[in-house]
């Protein structure tokens, strides 16, 4: 973890690599797997084979003696380390990555007056969050559907330490999706921050981040188990922010396949404005 999170870019190439390549099964690139293997997934020299580059080479590329690979190089060591087109693009941009010459302060993070109030008159459950996963705004609706959703939540801390339980989110999916958002900034303190809480605190999340997974912001089909109206499946949808960048516009809306769930957001929304 010290690698990753001691404000320095390191040997960020490196060690995405090796945890790569522990996640490959020898037998899925075609190679027999002994009965006693010494490693996890593939060792370096398997890696530099398939990939078509000496051992000396790769091991000089995990250990951070060679900073600057080809993209070739990279395509080829995301085809055997079978990445998809996400973690292709972030391999490739770890390559490109040079080191800071000085780390500047984030300014705080706002949601445009216009944002609100969009936010405000969607009727449906809606909110923005922000570079590191926190709600910086968010409508009444929101918050009735789940807690999670009240402004100033952590939404990573929120789904991994807290029992709410009404939602259930892909958790892997959401660590591999801040990862994305913070990019190579990880001596962010803020990054440094959350990531140790978390990291200490939940062993499916260290595991997760060790994993080093990048994905976009996608949306998809959640059920909801609301303590009140009962049970819900509903399409979760998520819109960047137009200049805003790291801000996400996010909205449950109910599914066509599902008008029962339609019925108990609408009585939702009802109890909701009444409070």
């Amino acid at each position: 973890m010290a690698n990753e999170t001691d404000g320095s870019r390191e040997n960020r190439l490196g060690d995405y690599l090796r945890a790569r390549r522990e996640l490959v099964s020898p037998t899925t690139v075609g190679l027999p797997e002994a009965r006693r293997r010494r490693v996890q997934g593939l060792r370096r020299e398997e890696v530099a084979m398939l990939a078509g580059i000496s051992s000396d080479y790769y091991l000089r590329l995990e250990q951070g003696r060679n900073r600057n690979p080809s993209a070739q190089v990279l395509e080829a060591l995301a085809r055997v380390l079978q990445l998809d087109r996400s973690a292709i693009e972030y391999v490739l941009e770890l390559g490109a990555v040079k080191p800071r010459a000085r780390r500047t302060p984030r300014r705080r993070e706002r949601v445009a007056p216009r944002i609100l109030d969009l936010v405000r008159s969607i009727n449906q459950p809606a909110f923005v969050t922000g570079r590191y996963m926190d709600v910086l705004a968010s409508n009444p609706l929101a918050v009735a559907l789940s807690p999670q959703f009240s402004l100033g939540e952590n939404l990573l801390r929120a789904v991994f330490l807290e029992a709410d339980g009404r939602i259930r989110f892909e958790r892997p999916d959401m660590v591999a999706m801040f990862r994305k958002r913070v990019g190579f900034d990880l001596g962010d303190p803020r990054v440094v921050e959350l990531v140790g809480e978390l990291s200490v605190a939940s062993d499916e999340f260290r595991r997760a981040w060790a994993r080093h997974d990048v994905q976009p912001a996608r949306g998809g089909t959640v059920r909801v188990d609301h303590p009140q109206v009962g049970p819900m499946e509903l399409n979760l949808s998520k819109l960047g922010v137009d200049e805003a960048g790291d801000q996400l516009l996010v909205v449950f809306h109910p599914a066509d396949a599902h008008p029962e769930s339609t019925d108990r957001l609408t009585l939702l929304t009802s109890m909701a404005a009444q409070r």
